[in-house]
C-alpha cells in the first residue's frame, strides 16, 4: 500500500455524497462509509449482519448473474461469452482464477485490443487455494464460483472510465438496483495482486459480506518488482454468490446458490439439516473465530444455543462435510467437462486432488454412494447454465468411475506406506511427497500409522490448500524452444533484427540468396532464410550455404526470438555483409512436413473418436518418424486406434487443401477456440493458423503441405500410456511406411527361421509355446 497514491480513492462519488475516510479500530485500514462507524464492515472486524440488512430485491442465484450482466449492457458495456475453466490460453497458469485472466497477459499488456471496450462478463472460476475452508465457512469460501466483472481498458489515446465511473456504477448496482442502505455499504481501501497484475482497489462490503472488490489495475509483476502498464485497466469483481446469498438471507451461501440440489444431495447422503437456529448461531459465530478452530466455533454455539457440544458438533460436523462435497462435486463437473483428465501433473492433478479429497469426505460420512452419481445430479442441475456439460456427460461420469476405482486402489497401499512411519513420525513435507507421489490422503496416513504405531500425527488443517497452492502453475514454464542455445548465443542473437522467414512465405523453397549479418563461433545469422528452426516439434533445417566456391555445412537451425540461427561445421569466409546461397536438405525438410501435416490430421481424428478433452501434450516431428502425446483417461482399444487411423486417412485421401492465414488473436478465437492452442500459445497479436477446412485448426509456426493427398498415408506404429492421463502416438506418412512395413517383413521373417515355419505360419505355431 505504500506504493500508492492515496489520491487514487478520493472519487467523486465521495466528495459529492458525503462520505467519510475513516480508520477500522480493529484491522487498520482505510475505509469510506457515509456514516461513523469504528470497523471497515469486512469480518473479523465486524460480525455478520448482513442478515438483518433490508434490500428491494430477492433473486435467485441465476437471476442475481443475469440481474448483473444486464445492469452494465444498458450502461454501455457489451456482454462477452465467459471462457473455460482451464486457462488455455495461458501457459504460466492451469485454471481460470478471475475474470481478468481471461484477457491476460495479451489483452493487459496492450498487445492485443479487448475483444470490446467496455465489457462486462459472468465468468465461471475455479480457485483452490481456500479448499480446506470449503463447507466450514458456509459459502464465504468456495472452489468454484462466478465472477461478474465489468472492464474498461484505458490507453494514452483512448480513455474509457476510471476510478470515479467504476465506484458510482457500484453504488448504483448495490443501493440503488437492489436497495440496499446506503448506510451499510463500505468502501475499504486496499491492494490487489494477480494472474502477473497489481494494482489499488476498494473492497465493497456490507454487513460483514464483502461483495464486490474494485481493482484499478496499473502495474505488471515480475517477483518483488512493479512495472507500469502502458494501459489502465478496470478490473472488478462482483461475487454473483454473496450476492445471492445478501438477498435471499439463507443461513448459508449453499441454500442460495444450490436450492433444491441441497435438499437432494441430504436425501441422497441420508443427512437430515440442522434445524435453522444452529445454522443461525453458527454463521454469527463464525466472524468471531479464526479459520480451523472449529472446537471453538462448537463450544460457541453449544452456549448461545443452551445445547450440548457433543450434539453440535455431530450435526455441524456432517454439515460441513456436505456442503464441502456439494461445492466439490460441481467443480468437478465444470473442470472434467471442460476438458481436463485426472492424472498427476498439470491441471489433472488438481482435479484429481479434488475428487480424492470429496471421496475422502463421502468416506468419513461412511456413505456408500457413488461419486459418479452425485456428478450425475450436478451435471443435469447445471446444464441450461453450461450446456456442454449435458454433452460431455458420459464422459465424465466414466472418468469419474476410473478415478474412484484408481482411489480404492491408493487405499490398498496405506498400510505399506505407513509400515515406514514404525518408530518415527512423518514430516509436512514428507505427507505432502507421500501425497503427491502415492495419492494417499494424510489424514488416511495419520490414522493407519496411529492405529498400528501409536503415533499421534497432526496434519495440519490448510494442508490440501498449501499443496493446490503448489502446483496451481506450472513449476518451469514452457521455455521457448529456441532458447535450446548457449546463453551467451541467446544473448549475441538477441541484438539483431528478425529474420525475414522465407518459409513461411514460400514452405517449397529450396534455395535461396541472403546477406549474412553476424557470426559468433559457430553460428551464423543472416537478414532472410529458408531454414525453418526448430519449434512446434518440427526439427530444424540441415543444409548448406555457398561462399565463394565454399561449401558449409548446416548442421541445425534455431530460433532466439524472431531471430534465426544457423549452426555450421564452418564460419570460414562468412563475414559480416556478404551475400551467401543457401540450400535446404529438402528431401528431410519434406518428410518434416508431410509428418507435421498428419500430426494435425491425426490431432482432428483423436478428437472426433476419443473427445474434445483431447489436449496436445507434446510432439516430435523428424525425417522417419513422429510421435503426439496427448492427455485420455485410459488406454486405447485396437478398435478405436482402427477408427482413428482410417478416418486419418480419409482426409488424406480427401485431398484437401492446407488453409494458412494470419489473423488477429480475438478474431481466430472467435472462429476456432481455444483448440487453436494446442501447440502453444504465441505471444503475438496475429497468430499463424494453419487449417484443414472443417477438421483442424492451429496457431502454428511449422511448415506443411499444400494438399493433404500429399501425406500419402498415416499408419500409427505405436500407441502407448507414457505417463498417467497421457497416451502416445508413434505414426509415419508417405513413403516412410513401406519402410516401415519392411522392417516388420524382416522381423516376421527371423520369427517364422527361428520357429521352422514360413511367415504365413506363424500366427498359427506361436501359440504352441506360450
Amino acid at each position: 500500500m505504500s506504493r500508492v497514491d492515496a489520491s487514487v480513492f478520493r472519487v467523486r462519488l465521495f466528495s459529492s455524497r458525503g462520505y467519510l475516510r475513516q480508520k477500522c479500530n480493529y484491522c487498520g485500514s482505510y475505509f469510506w462509509s457515509i456514516i461513523e462507524r469504528d470497523d471497515c464492515g469486512d469480518v473479523p472486524c465486524t460480525d455478520y449482519t448482513f442478515l438483518n440488512i433490508s434490500s428491494k430485491k430477492r433473486l435467485s442465484y441465476k437471476e442475481v448473474r443475469n440481474l448483473f450482466l444486464e445492469f452494465f449492457k444498458k450502461r454501455g458495456h457489451e456482454v462477452v461469452e465467459p471462457k473455460p475453466v482451464v486457462a488455455r490460453w495461458r501457459e504460466d497458469l492451469y485454471l481460470t482464477i478471475a475474470s481478468i485472466v481471461v484477457f491476460q497477459p495479451h489483452v493487459t499488456s496492450g498487445l492485443v485490443p479487448p475483444p470490446a471496450n467496455p465489457l462486462v462478463i459472468a465468468q465461471p472460476c475455479i480457485r483452490l487455494e481456500d479448499i480446506d475452508s470449503v463447507g466450514y465457512t458456509f459459502g464465504r469460501h468456495l472452489t468454484n464460483f462466478i465472477m461478474g466483472g465489468h472492464h474498461a481498458f484505458n490507453y494514452k489515446d483512448k480513455f474509457v472510465y476510471w476510478t470515479d465511473e467504476t465506484v458510482e456504477y457500484a453504488y448504483e448496482f448495490f443501493v440503488e438496483e437492489l436497495g440496499i442502505p446506503e448506510d451499510e455499504v463500505t468502501f475499504k481501501e486496499s491492494w490487489w495482486e494477480g494472474g502477473g497484475n497489481a494494482g489499488p482497489c476498494f473492497e465493497v462490503s456490507v454487513g460483514g459480506l464483502e461483495l464486490a472488490t474494485l481493482v484499478f489495475m496499473m502495474y505488471k509483476t515480475t517477483g518483488d518488482s512493479y512495472e507500469e502498464l502502458p494501459l489502465k485497466i478496470v478490473d472488478t469483481g462482483y461475487g454473483i454468490e454473496r450476492i445471492a446469498w445478501f438477498l435471499q438471507k439463507t443461513p448459508t451461501a449453499f441454500h442460495a446458490v444450490y436450492g433444491e440440489l441441497l435438499t437432494e444431495f441430504h436425501k441422497a447422503l441420508s443427512l437430515s439439516e440442522p434445524k435453522r437456529d444452529i445454522l443461525i448461531a453458527t454463521l454469527l459465530n463464525l466472524s468471531k473465530i479464526k479459520s480451523g478452530s472449529r472446537d471453538t466455533l462448537y463450544m460457541l454455539v453449544s452456549q448461545r444455543l443452551g445445547l450440548p457440544v457433543r450434539d453440535v458438533e455431530e450435526q455441524l460436523s456432517k454439515v460441513f462435510d456436505l456442503y464441502a462435497i456439494l461445492d466439490h462435486t460441481k467443480t468437478i463437473a465444470l473442470m472434467l467437462s471442460d476438458g481436463i483428465v485426472p492424472s498427476n501433473s498439470g491441471e489433472g492433478y488438481l482435479a484429481r486432488l479434488v475428487i480424492r479429497r470429496t471421496l475422502r469426505r463421502l468416506n468419513r460420512l461412511n456413505k456408500e454412494i457413488k461419486l459418479a452419481e452425485l456428478i450425475a445430479r450436478q451435471l443435469s442441475y447445471w446444464s441450461d447454465m453450461y450446456p456442454n456439460m449435458a454433452r460431455v456427460r458420459d464422459r465424465v461420469l466414466e472418468m469419474v468411475e476410473l478415478e474412484e476405482e484408481r482411489y480404492r486402489g491408493v487405499l490398498s497401499k496405506v498400510s505399506a506406506i505407513a509400515s515406514k512411519f514404525s518408530s518415527r513420525v512423518p514430516s509436512i513435507d514428507e505427507l505432502v511427497e507421500i501425497y503427491d507421489s502415492h495419492g494417499i490422503p494424510p489424514e488416511i496416513l495419520a490414522e493407519e500409522i496411529e492405529k498400528k504405531y501409536g503415533k499421534e500425527i497432526e496434519v495440519p488443517e490448510n494442508f490440501y490448500s498449501v499443496v493446490a497452492s503448489r502446483h496451481s502453475r506450472p513449476k518451469v514454464l514452457k521455455e521457448v524452444e529456441e532458447v535450446k542455445l548457449p546463453k551467451d548465443v541467446v544473448e549475441w542473437a538477441s541484438r539483431y533484427p528478425s529474420t525475414e522467414s522465407l518459409f513461411h512465405i514460400d514452405q517449397y523453397i529450396r534455395r535461396f540468396k541472403a546477406r549474412v549479418l553476424g557470426v559468433y563461433e559457430k553460428y551464423v545469422v543472416l537478414d532472410r532464410t529458408a531454414f525453418y528452426p526448430e519449434g512446434g516439434g518440427q526439427l530444424g533445417d540441415r543444409g548448406y550455404l555457398y561462399i565463394d566456391g565454399k561449401v558449409l555445412k548446416v548442421l541445425d537451425t534455431k530460433k532466439v526470438e524472431n531471430v534465426v540461427v544457423h549452426v555450421v561445421d564452418s564460419t570460414e569466409g562468412l563475414n559480416e555483409g556478404v551475400e551467401i546461397e543457401g540450400e535446404i536438405d529438402w528431401v528431410a525438410r519434406y518428410r518434416r512436413m508431410r509428418h507435421h501435416t498428419a500430426t494435425h490430421i491425426l490431432l482432428g481424428a483423436l478428437r472426433r473418436v476419443l473427445g474434445d478433452h483431447i489436449w496436445q501434450a507434446g510432439a516430435e516431428k523428424t525425417e522417419l518418424k513422429a510421435r503426439l502425446d496427448v492427455t485420455h483417461y485410459k488406454m486405447l482399444t485396437d478398435e478405436e486406434i482402427t477408427k482413428i487411423e482410417e478416418l486419418a486417412n480419409n482426409i488424406i485421401d480427401n485431398a484437401m487443401d492446407v488453409k494458412i492465414q494470419f489473423l488477429p488473436k480475438n478474431d481466430a478465437e472467435k472462429l476456432y477456440g481455444f483448440t487453436l492452442y494446442q501447440g502453444g500459445v504465441p505471444m503475438t497479436s496475429t497468430i499463424r493458423v494453419v487449417e484443414i477446412p472443417g477438421w483442424d485448426a492451429q496457431a502454428c509456426f511449422g511448415t506443411h503441405v499444400k494438399n493433404t493427398s500429399e501425406v500419402g498415408a498415416i499408419k500409427i506404429v505405436n500407441v502407448e500410456k507414457i505417463a498417467d492421463g497421457i497416451i502416445r502416438f508413434e505414426y509415419t506418412v508417405a513413403t516412410v511406411v513401406p519402410l516401415y512395413a519392411h522392417d516388420l517383413e524382416n522381423k516376421l521373417q527371423n520369427i517364422a527361421k527361428a520357429l521352422n515355419v514360413s511367415s504365413a505360419e506363424v500366427d498359427k505355431r506361436i501359440p504352441s509355446f506360450v
